[in-house]
């Protein structure tokens, strides 16, 4: 099976968080999806930011975080301008 470590933008530090959230394989992370995870690591890790949520959904998609989208990035921190007390709904 392969290793969380395999996917585009994810290193041991991020692996090993992930895994404390309860994703311990990339299938799990692409099931779970970028937004779903990242609510369960701030529930864990109130500190990371919204560069996590992009490297999450860079990986589910299987690029470099940087080469997103921008109206997916404008949706993801969205996202994390809500979960942080600072957005309306975005859901």
């Amino acid at each position: 099976m392969p290793d969380l470590t395999s996917m585009r933008n994810i290193g041991p530090e991020m692996a090993r968080k992930l895994t404390a959230a309860g994703i311990r394989a990339p299938e799990e992370l692409l099931e779970a999806g970028a937004k779903d995870t990242f609510f369960r690591l701030k529930a864990l890790y109130p500190g990371v930011c919204l560069v996590h949520l992009y490297a999450l959904e860079g990986a589910v998609r299987g690029v470099d975080f940087n080469a997103l989208p921008t109206e997916v990035k404008a949706d993801l921190k969205e996202f994390s301008d809500y979960l942080n007390g600072k957005g309306g709904p975005a859901l």
